[in-house]
């Protein structure tokens, strides 16, 4: 795997989460989470939605489901991958289908109501069962946080 295609999670609750990034499949979405790791962006941000079965959602500097980055919003790069256990998948609002920013989800288990529905750019390699740890809520009592973010090795 190249390198630019490694992105880890360290988390509060415990543990690395390691997502291979798949450009082949949302190159625009790949490219965004790269820029936003590099700057520093997701290091102390938390996990403002967790929905145990369905999903984990973070990547809202605001904490609150509300906010973005600075960026553009990004058009949507639907596929016909199927979302399973791991995936990451961009979220959106439900009435703009090109509104993605810088939040994201990661599978708890297969969704097929989200295939060709949400751009899907990574898989969890390595480290479900700290994915498995992130405190359930919407919001959590107690949020987990991403302490650091990085690409790479």
């Amino acid at each position: 795997m190249a390198d630019a295609e490694r992105l880890t999670l360290t988390l509060s609750s415990g543990g690395d989460v390691v997502i291979k990034l798949r450009p082949d499949l949302a190159p625009g979405h790949v490219e965004r989470i790269r820029t936003l790791t590099e700057s520093g962006f997701y290091d102390g941000v938390v996990f403002h939605r967790v929905i145990p079965g369905f999903m984990a959602q973070g990547g809202d500097p605001k904490g609150t489901g509300a906010g973005g980055s600075t960026l553009p919003d990004l058009k949507a790069e639907f596929t016909s991958v199927p979302f399973m256990r791991g995936s990451l998948g961009a979220a959106r609002s439900d009435q703009n289908l090109d509104s993605a920013n810088s939040q994201f989800f990661i599978t708890f288990s297969p969704n097929p109501m989200l295939d060709k529905h949400y751009t899907m750019y990574g898989r969890v390699i390595s480290g479900m069962d700290a994915v498995d740890k992130i405190a359930p809520g919407e919001p959590p009592a107690e949020p987990t946080k991403i302490v650091h973010a990085k690409i790479g090795n």
